[in-house]
């Protein structure tokens, strides 16, 4: 199977350049990411549909990768409580060699092609629950094996790869190919792959909360109230809901204790 994602970079000896010529480069092909995703929409738009009916049916999402693309997954589905109130186990990220390889590589774990099934069991994985497979290399053993698992056990599942017509791609019910080409370093899938695949969680996530009903107009109302930032933020919401001061606001959030119950005190 031929590789985009190893193919050599457009640019060469990268040590001679200057500076600010590295920096025009990356962004340069940083630019054709968002294009390439433009075109995705009818197929991202199919995977959020089908999400959002799982949801609503009271089943979950899952994110399962290795690498940066684990990271990846692991990064949006922890993001999902603080920023919507949804609950933990609402959206799951999974990575080979598990947590501890989130800051650390564990060597060949990406390669046991029945483990990443071994960590959905843990989560009592069923036909109500959708897994996404994330992997640029669209071949990664842990991901690909878990996805086929996902697929006899009559679990829907979708992925975000960036090569065409990969192992992954086939295992795959609702298959995302964000094919962004070469990598400015030859084979850095942690550059336009990893943005890729960062932008395109963030649209999944961000709209199928948005369906869920866990935004109103453009605000966050079921944040979390963790720190004194966010704390802020809701004040702000507050006041401007009900047109009232910030210490009046303040105190109706601190006592309602979302700003979605605050607003409603009108």
């Amino acid at each position: 199977m031929k590789k985009v994602t190893e193919e050599p970079s457009a640019y060469r000896h990268l040590e001679k350049q200057s500076t600010r010529d590295l920096l025009h480069h990356i962004n340069t092909e940083d630019k054709k990411v968002p294009e390439v995703i433009g075109r995705l929409i009818p197929d991202i738009e199919s995977l959020v549909d089908t999400i959002t009916d799982k949801m609503l049916s009271g089943g979950r999402l899952f994110y399962i990768g290795a690498g940066t693309s684990g990271r990846l997954g692991i990064v949006d589905a922890s993001e999902c409580p603080p920023t919507f109130g949804v609950d933990h186990g609402m959206v799951v990220g999974l990575m080979a060699g598990g947590d501890s390889a989130i800051r650390k590589a564990v060597e060949f774990a990406e390669d046991d092609r029945e483990q990443g099934w071994e960590d959905l069991q843990t989560y009592q994985i069923s036909k109500r629950d959708l897994v996404i497979g994330i992997a640029a290399s669209g071949t990664t053993p842990y991901v690909v094996g878990a996805l086929e698992r996902c697929r006899q056990n009559n679990i829907i599942t979708a992925c975000i790869t960036c090569n065409p017509g990969t192992p992954l791609a086939q295992q795959a019910d609702l298959p995302l190919e964000v094919i962004v080409g070469p990598e400015f370093i030859t084979g850095s899938t942690r550059m336009k792959s990893g943005t890729a695949q960062k932008l395109v969680l963030n649209m999944i996530s961000t709209t199928v909360m948005i369906k869920l009903g866990r935004v109103q107009d453009n605000r966050m109302v079921d944040m979390q109230l963790t720190n004194d930032k966010l704390v802020d933020r809701g004040t702000k919401m507050v006041m401007d809901k009900l047109n009232v001061d910030y210490p009046t606001a303040r105190s109706i959030l601190l006592e309602s204790g979302s700003v979605r119950e605050a607003r409603l005190k009108e």
